[in-house]
């Protein structure tokens, strides 16, 4: 199988990437800059706006997997905000028009999106079916807005593209719990040895995640059948508080203590950090419902069991 990963040098695309070579897949990355080798991938230069020799690699490639788009984990300047929104809505265009000009188009092109496009909300989880999109909640910054505007609008530029052809799922995300560097774990993880690894802001907002062995199995069932697309959650079945999500992490790394931050406490960290509270603070509470819906199984279901297998893995290091 031809698997062609646009944006798949960050954390998730070397996630990917490995799972697919490791399996024998060719793989193909598309980047806008010098990546390190990967055994078993091949990059290929694009800018991620502009159609050029990129476009070859997805004519008669089994299946696109767009992750293209600015780290969400930064800080929320103007400048910052407007690369998150181009890089994603124009790899999201330019990727699709590839696909529409081929000749030989993909089976399927799986879309990165992300489950912040749900509400802010503690009374009831959001799943494919009955959850509630964000944007207008109140009680919350107003600027929280505009990460589900940049979801929403992420989703219709790959609805826009006429691929009819190629089956189009959109991977409404959650946070990905990996050994990979620079990946939400890895940072929790630090942050829980270093002592603090308590609450935020009380810690009753709830946490979403996925782990990344489920991330692969899940996106390997979406390319198997034929019969799923539009929004898919990939979020594991139990959110848990912040609060329950941090002790487990604890538990599952030995620390008995983390110590917990105040709203405030929280901005200066995330400042630090170069990072924004909206990650730390807005309640996530995400299930999956057409997966389990379709026939997937989780291997990973509950967040203390996943915490405990993640610290036994190796940690992996950048090539």
């Amino acid at each position: 199988m031809k698997v062609v990963i646009p944006g798949g040098t960050g954390h998730l695309g070397r996630v990917l990437s490995r799972a697919y070579a490791g399996r024998g897949d060719e793989v193909v990355v598309l980047t806008r800059r010098d990546a390190a080798p990967q055994p078993g991938v091949r990059h290929v230069r694009w800018d991620g706006r502009a159609p050029g020799p990129w476009t070859a690699e997805l004519d008669g490639a089994d299946v696109v997997l767009n992750l293209a788009g600015r780290s969400v984990h930064c800080r929320y300047t103007r400048a910052n905000l407007r690369e998150m929104w181009t890089s994603r809505i124009d790899s999201a265009r330019v990727v699709g028009g590839a696909i529409e000009r081929a000749a030989r188009p993909p089976r399927v092109w799986l879309q990165m999106s992300t489950a912040t496009i749900y509400a802010h909300r503690f009374d009831a989880p959001n799943d494919e079916t009955t959850g509630v999109l964000g944007g207008g909640e109140p009680g919350v910054p107003a600027y929280w807005a505009y990460s589900v505007d940049l979801a929403r609008a992420w989703e219709r530029a790959q609805e826009a593209a006429d691929t009819p052809r190629t089956r189009k799922v959109a991977l409404r995300t959650a946070m990905v719990m990996s050994p990979e560097p620079g990946g939400a774990f890895a940072m929790l993880l630090r942050l829980t040895r270093l002592g603090l690894g308590g609450p935020v802001a009380g810690g009753a907002q709830y946490l979403s995640w996925i782990h990344e062995d489920d991330l692969v199995r899940a996106i390997d069932f979406l390319v198997a059948r034929d019969d799923l697309s539009g929004p898919v959650n990939l979020a594991a079945p139990e959110p848990l508080p912040h609060r329950d999500f941090m002790s487990a992490l604890r538990a599952a790394a030995g620390v008995p203590f983390g110590l917990p931050a105040t709203r405030w406490l929280a901005e200066i960290g995330a400042f630090a950090l170069r990072s924004d509270t909206e990650l730390l603070l807005k309640s996530r509470r995400v299930v999956p419902g057409r997966l389990p819906a379709a026939g997937f199984r989780f291997a990973h279901p509950d967040w203390p069991a996943a915490a405990e297998d993640l610290i036994r893995r190796p940690q992996r290091t950048f090539s």
